[in-house]
């Protein structure tokens, strides 16, 4: 049974007197309306929800780097790597953390702090904005005696307000 038999079967009059037709015009106007605001709305919430996932994974690899930089310290300062005399006991480059260091008293037993250098997701290249111990906590420029720290080189401003070079 169709909608037009139904609706004469209930009762419209005009539906009885055999015209069977559509939606009306202001139905079809108050629909695409409802589309156009829903739609509205939508659009900034989907474009914030995969920035704020690219912010969530940026805050990770920045913490995986920092905790990776940390434990070598940690390492370095129980005596259980070799560092360099004068150095403050930090890796010389990232690629120290994931080539991994000897162990001393230990033949052929290396110690690796990272699998891989992680990709920044705001600039999609696994390149990072390095300081040293020796540098200023703000210095964008690396002094190059060692990497004390780790920053995004994206240019963009996180959804807080901070930009991301600054995290």
């Amino acid at each position: 049974m169709t909608a037009c038999r139904l609706r004469a079967i209930v009762g419209s009059r005009r539906r009885a007197a055999g015209h069977c037709g559509g939606f009306t015009l202001a139905e079809m106007v108050m629909v695409a309306a409802l589309l156009v605001i829903l739609a509205g709305v939508a659009l900034p919430v989907a474009r914030n929800s995969v920035r704020r996932g690219k912010e969530i994974e940026l805050r990770l690899h920045l913490r995986q780097m920092r905790n990776a930089i940390d434990e070598f310290k940690r390492y370095s300062d129980a005596q259980l790597i070799p560092i360099d005399l004068g150095s403050d006991g930090y890796p010389t480059e990232l690629e120290t953390l994931v080539e991994g260091v000897e162990l001393i008293g230990q033949i052929d037993r290396k110690v690796r702090f990272l699998r891989k250098i992680p990709v920044d997701p705001m600039t999609g290249e696994d390149e990072w904005g390095l300081r040293s111990f020796q540098d200023e906590p703000d210095a964008t420029s690396w002094g190059g005696e060692d990497v004390y720290d780790v920053y995004s080189l994206s240019e963009g401003v996180g959804l807080n307000g901070i930009p991301y070079a600054e995290w």
